[in-house]
């Protein structure tokens, strides 16, 4: 671990000049964070096995019992994740400008600073890693209310918290383009969702919109992996090759996933009622970093 410490710190940057920086994230210190969430990454796999356990066991349980409508519990869920998602965007977006602004790109991909020098920034991390756990809680909801549950939503919820804690306790630097643009496209949807919990009726462009910047994240993240495989073969990138592979097959499946959702909600008319109805209530309320 001192190793690690001292090849990561290597260089020093200068930190984003946060307008007030709360006590939680000015004595937020990542390195006490690593070594306990290595120790529980596997717990992770017994989580997610017990997740589709009650999921699938739920659905068959409630399959001819009435469904409940939670849709004052659903509004303030979806509210209470579309603030979180919010403010870390908010502060992940500031340090992700300052670095851009004053280092470029390469920082921005291949120098985890975020989370070994920058307390704030290294806190949201923290946060949004631990927020997957809580997004499972996404599921009960689709599972009470008897929504149609598609493959995406459930693959996603898994691959992203087991990606997420990994990449977490690997340091890895490319987390600060994964946890902003995930911070961002879940904003947006965790608003979209809130309004329909309560009944208003957004136009389809908003729609289109969400699903259209959950597209672009999966590309970008393709791009942020070629560009770290890139500067590892001519500079120190703080990206393992394994963690490359993982993120690219994240990405390239969520692609495809969302791709194919698009055309059935938007493009197809034969499954278009049918892909919307499962796509505002329940599925892409993932967001996907994922």
């Amino acid at each position: 671990m001192d190793k690690m410490k001292e090849n990561i710190n290597y260089m020093q940057i200068s930190l984003p000049n946060y307008s007030y920086v709360l006590n939680l994230e000015k004595n937020f210190i990542y390195w006490d964070t690593v070594t306990p969430m290595n120790n529980h990454l596997p717990y992770c796999f017994v989580y997610c096995a017990i997740y589709v356990i009650l999921v699938f066991s739920g659905k068959y349980y409630l399959s001819d019992k009435p469904k409940f409508d939670l849709r004052r519990w659903l509004t303030l869920w979806s509210f209470m994740l579309a603030t979180f998602s919010v403010l870390g965007f908010l502060r992940m977006g500031s340090e992700m400008y300052h670095i851009l602004s004053n280092y470029g790109f390469y920082y921005s991909v291949c120098v985890p600073n975020f989370l070994t020098q920058d307390s704030v920034a290294a806190f949201w991390t923290f946060l949004f890693t631990m927020s997957k756990l809580l997004e499972l809680g996404d599921t009960a909801f689709i599972v009470l209310r008897k929504q149609p549950l598609i493959f995406l939503h459930w693959y996603h919820h898994i691959t992203v918290l087991l990606y997420t804690w990994y990449s977490y306790a690997e340091t890895s630097a490319t987390g600060r383009w994964f946890t902003t643009m995930n911070f961002f496209v879940h904003s947006w949807m965790y608003c979209y969702y809130g309004l329909k919990a309560m009944r208003f009726n957004p136009p389809k462009w908003i729609a289109i919109m969400i699903t259209t910047l959950q597209l672009i994240q999966m590309i970008v993240g393709c791009v942020i992996v070629f560009a770290a495989y890139y500067y590892l073969q001519n500079n120190e990138c703080n990206v393992t090759r394994y963690n490359m592979k993982l993120s690219m097959l994240m990405y390239l499946s969520y692609f495809i996933l969302f791709a194919r959702f698009f055309q059935r909600a938007y493009l197809s008319k034969k499954s278009e009622n049918k892909a919307k109805r499962a796509y505002v209530n329940e599925t892409s309320r993932d967001d996907k970093m994922k």
